[in-house]
């Protein structure tokens, strides 16, 4: 992913605004905590966005876009 992408990426969800929690991406993973998942997934796509350990942060980013984007 470039750091193009995941500039839009981040853009998308600034512009979607903050969501109610909880939210349910699949069985296993529970957004809690909105404002710390986005930090806690962006951070590590900024460091090093070429990382492979850094497939699931993106899978899990463009989830939860889909969802957002199903429910607008």
């Amino acid at each position: 992913m470039t750091i193009q992408e995941i500039q839009q990426l981040e853009d998308f969800f600034t512009q979607a605004g903050k969501q109610q929690v909880p939210i349910y991406l699949n069985q296993a993973t529970i957004i809690t905590d909105y404002a710390h998942f986005l930090e806690s997934h962006f951070m590590p796509l900024k460091l090093n966005p070429d990382a492979k350990v850094n497939l699931p942060l993106i899978h899990r980013l463009k989830m939860l876009k889909l969802l957002i984007e199903s429910n607008a």
